[in-house]
């Protein structure tokens, strides 16, 4: 085995010091260790892709359609997903010069990022939210700034992020998430353009990620491009929608100037996305099958989430009843005397059942867990019953 030179990891890029893997991988990797465990960790849902989906990729396969496409994705993928934001979500985007298709939405996070950022550029992020967009801000140089949400039901305030805008003169941009992960929880029309009138009046740089947009319970996502489009850069993709996670087919869509920068730093990072996965995205997002397909899996995931949440508020839980996504972040029961790291851990190795500490999500996720709901009904009964086991036991 090869022993790296004394004095070369001094040669490495340091955006990277003090960054390790992220924190739910770790403990999903450390409860596959476990024997008999019931996982409730990843945003992975449970479905498997749609058979006229995969049929498409299969098609792409057999037609020979192995050659380098255009870096920017298929020209019938851009159109399809322009289409898709135009009739999901009212916004006009030219497939030429406004959407890059990438590989997956971090690809795209990724991209927006180091499009937009110097060294000593802050990212305003409300928080508790993805654990990755930290190390995200981080390798592309600059700081995040956290703004807790925690005493606002999680969801940002006009007044709060106005007064962060003020007082971070270094800020570039906005990292938004909604419906969020870890939270669960969405902004409705009127707050969202009543965040947009605040970023309106500044030269921020609005990142949106609303890659769970699809999946809301009760009313329609609005996109925050709606009301700031010349602003805005939509992160979206097809791994939640329609359960094609490994499929790693994702877009952003934005203003032409921006989207310019945007396609460099993703062709530089990556050339182009899979044919065969493109493939399947276009039919996705093309299809009446397609749209059939996402409101199917919907009403499964309402199903869970009455279920969890009436389960968990059962045991001493509380949490925000999630309108969004396929989460519930749940704030830890008094009784259990435990921070939600010890907790986590301990309930995986009594009971082997893993659920995700809430302190991985930045401030205000301490004494919270997260549990993802993309799992079936019965799955979802035996978690509930261990996790009622251990709570009974500390009480």
């Amino acid at each position: 085995m090869p022993t790296a030179k004394p004095g070369l990891l001094n040669q490495l890029n340091h955006n990277y010091d003090g960054l390790g893997a992220n924190p739910i991988r770790v403990f999903d990797a450390e409860a596959n260790q476990v024997p008999d465990v019931v996982k409730l960790t990843l945003g992975e849902p449970d479905f498997n892709v749609p058979d006229h989906i995969k049929q498409a990729a299969i098609a792409s396969i057999n037609a020979d359609e192995s050659h380098y496409g255009p870096s920017n994705g298929w020209p019938k993928l851009r159109r399809a997903a322009t289409g898709f934001l135009k009739d999901r979500y009212g916004l006009d985007y030219d497939p030429d010069h406004e959407l890059v298709v990438t590989v997956g939405a971090t690809e795209a996070l990724h991209a927006c990022l180091a499009a937009t950022l110097n060294a000593g550029d802050a990212v305003l992020m409300p928080s508790p939210t993805f654990s990755l967009y930290d190390q995200l801000v981080r390798i592309n140089g600059a700081t995040p700034e956290y703004l807790n949400t925690a005493a606002t039901g999680f969801k940002l305030t006009p007044a709060q992020l106005a007064a962060a805008i003020a007082d971070t003169p270094t800020a570039k941009a906005i990292l938004l998430n909604f419906p969020a992960n870890p939270t669960g929880v969405t902004y409705t029309r009127a707050e969202v353009r009543a965040l947009a009138a605040v970023c309106a009046k500044t030269n921020l740089v609005v990142i949106a990620d609303e890659i769970y947009s699809e999946l809301t319970y009760g009313f329609t996502h609005t996109s925050f491009a709606e009301f700031l489009p010349a602003q805005t850069l939509v992160v979206n993709g097809v791994s939640k929608s329609h359960a094609m996670t490994g499929w790693r087919i994702g877009f952003v869509a934005g203003p032409a100037a921006l989207m310019a920068r945007v396609a460099l730093a993703h062709a530089f990072a990556v050339t182009v996305a899979s044919n065969p996965a493109m493939a399947g995205a276009t039919e996705a997002l093309s299809s009446v099958a397609g749209k059939a397909d996402t409101a199917a899996m919907k009403r499964e995931y309402l199903r869970r989430r009455d279920y969890v949440v009436t389960a968990m508020r059962a045991l001493g839980f509380t949490m925000p009843t999630p309108t969004g996504a396929f989460y519930v972040f749940a704030k830890l029961p008094a009784s259990c005397g435990q921070d939600d790291v010890a907790f986590c851990h301990a309930l995986l190795h009594q009971n082997h059942l893993a659920l995700i500490a809430g302190s991985g999500f930045g401030p205000g996720g301490e004494g919270h867990v997260r549990v993802s709901y993309a799992a079936s009904l019965e799955t979802l009964q035996e978690a509930m019953r261990r996790l009622g086991d251990y709570v009974q036991a500390q009480a």
